[in-house]
């Protein structure tokens, strides 16, 4: 075992002596060191319940007849950072927590791991820094939030929150709804209710055989999370007995898998930076036309907010992602798991128990997937949106440009009515590098949604989007204005193009003025100057590489 390095010989005397400092026995010093990665913080709602998750996972680890030790990794909450300067660093901790996992398990030896995540940056860095050391692991995802409750009304975060601002500032709702909406759309623990990014890298965490099947839909609040918690523990006890490490589950195929259920749900767009950042690390090949050709060939068969009508909790009731790849059963591919079925035996074994929340292929809610990828004059090297969440009327649209160096900027404007129907407003300067760190734009595009302008005006940015986006928005603008790209050139008032069905984003201007406004361009200063965030500005890649942190 890796741990036989701290354990066994002359030489680790002291290292010995420390960790029977720590209360361990004899005894435990032939069985597998099993770490628990623990992104526990008072400050997430989605992991504020972790502390039995953490107890009921050591318990299972001690069954197995292995050693647990908790070590703890940073969470932010994307919600709360929405909208200020705090955003900034929500993207980069991602990369962040990978680096942690690669410390504390490389320096400790140990055997296995558990990664207990929840929120939107954290599973990822999780599967990075799993992939990254390539030891046997297993995810558990901590569950999504029940809904809110108004009257009879399901409330979720983003519909009755962030898009109720803009009802608000519209007239449509007073203080006192605005109110009850606040202190009742988030009930208690878990992640977001919709198919937001958290939600949606749970779903993709399961499809890709790295949690034990139905984790990702399984309630935070529910029994069932805290025995699936358990049975994770005894699990990779087994599995790091076997040898049975992460990039053996990681294969080509399960990364297809992943994408063909993320595409059939209608998940966040920030999967797109994240699977093929977790892919680099399990050194397979994934890359953003790869989402895209899966997406075309995979029918959107769950209608889940924000675009759609049901939340996770629907999904969970419904079958789970079991469930989900049942439908796909003759185009997934059969891979091994961490639960020591395959994806085929899960499939074959799973309970559709909700026709209109899990569709059939031939009932499905469009024919292609959730997200498709954008080229074009004014994004040469891709661009995302969430297709599944625009109205078929806006699925082609032409606009004047209303351009903003920031979001804030936009926001200003939004709330203030200066964005108008006919427009395409870009929001520039927040990419990886530019921001930086990639902002999500939620508050902009919710306001657009609340104030009623969704069917009337686009968006585009290089930065990204909250995975509770809805409408013809469209991101990870590559190359990004920071850098030069075409975006860097757009002023008021030029014509832009959005095709979704030709996936084509094009600014309609000639080469020749946009040879000249190149002419004149220079960069800006950078925003931020020291600490994590200058650091991270220089090292970091493009949106169309998963905004993942060059080598060397």
């Amino acid at each position: 075992m890796r741990s036989d390095k701290i354990t066994k010989g002359l030489e680790r005397v002291p290292a010995r002596a420390l960790l029977y400092a720590t209360g361990l026995s004899k005894g435990d010093m032939g069985k597998p060191f099993i770490g628990i990665a623990s992104s526990f913080t008072d400050l997430i709602p989605g992991h504020v319940h972790m502390r039995p998750l953490e107890r009921a996972i050591e318990k299972g680890i001690h069954a197995g007849g292995g050693v647990s030790f908790i070590f703890g990794v940073p969470g932010i909450c994307d919600g709360i950072a929405m909208g200020h300067d705090g955003m900034r660093y929500s993207l980069a901790s991602r990369d962040l927590i990978a680096d942690i996992i690669e410390c504390v398990c490389n320096a400790h030896s140990l055997d296995g791991l558990i990664m207990l995540t929840n929120c939107d940056k954290i599973t990822p860095g999780m599967l990075m820094g799993i992939a990254r050391i390539d030891i046997p692991g297993i995810v558990v995802t901590a569950g999504p939030m029940i809904s809110g409750r108004y009257g009879k009304q399901k409330l979720s975060l983003v519909k009755d929150t962030f898009e109720a601002i803009g009802r608000r500032r519209k007239g449509e709702i007073g203080d006192e709804e605005l109110s009850c909406l606040e202190m009742e759309a988030c009930p208690g623990a878990g992640s977001c209710q919709g198919l937001y990014t958290a939600n949606t890298m749970a779903c993709v965490t399961e499809a890709l055989g790295m949690s034990l099947p139905r984790c990702a839909a399984a309630l935070a609040v529910s029994a069932e999370k805290e025995r699936i918690a358990y049975q994770s523990g005894q699990k990779v006890v087994e599995i790091v007995k076997k040898g049975v490490t992460a990039r053996s589950i990681m294969t080509q195929k399960a990364f297809e898998n992943a994408i063909m259920v993320d595409m059939a749900l209608g998940g966040s767009t920030n999967s797109c930076l994240h699977i093929p950042a977790i892919a680099k690390e399990a050194k397979v090949a994934v890359d953003l036309k790869m989402c895209d050709t899966i997406s075309a060939r995979t029918p959107h068969i769950a209608s889940l907010q924000p675009g759609g009508e049901y939340l996770l909790e629907d999904l969970y009731y419904a079958g789970g992602i079991p469930a989900v790849m049942k439908r796909l059963y003759d185009d997934i591919h059969d891979c091994p798991t961490v639960s020591g079925f395959t994806t085929k035996e899960i499939a074959k074994a799973a309970v559709v128990s909700d026709e209109d929340v899990i569709r059939a292929k031939e009932n499905a809610c469009h024919k292609e997937g959730g997200i498709a990828v954008l080229y074009g004059s004014l994004s040469p090297k891709g661009s995302v949106v969430k297709q599944s969440a625009v109205s078929a009327n806006m699925m082609k649209y032409k606009g004047v440009a209303k351009v903003f160096n920031s979001e804030e900027d936009a926001m200003k404007a939004i709330m203030d009515s200066q964005v108008k129907s006919g427009m395409v407003a870009v929001i520039r300067y927040e990419g990886p590098r530019g921001g930086p760190g990639m902002r999500e734009m939620l508050a902009p595009t919710a306001a657009l949604i609340g104030m009623g302008l969704g069917e009337s005006v686009a968006l585009i940015t290089d930065g990204r989007f909250s995975g509770g986006t809805q409408g013809p928005c469209i991101g990870h603008v590559a190359p990004e204005a920071m850098v030069g790209g075409p975006i860097a050139l757009i002023e008021d008032g030029d014509e832009i193009s959005i095709d979704i069905p030709q996936r084509r984003l094009d600014l309609n201007v000639s080469e020749k003025i946009l040879a000249e406004r190149r002419a004149k361009w220079t960069p800006p200063e950078p925003r931020i100057k020291e600490g994590m965030l200058a650091r991270y500005a220089k090292c970091v890649t493009s949106a169309d590489k998963g905004a993942v942190l060059m080598d060397g």
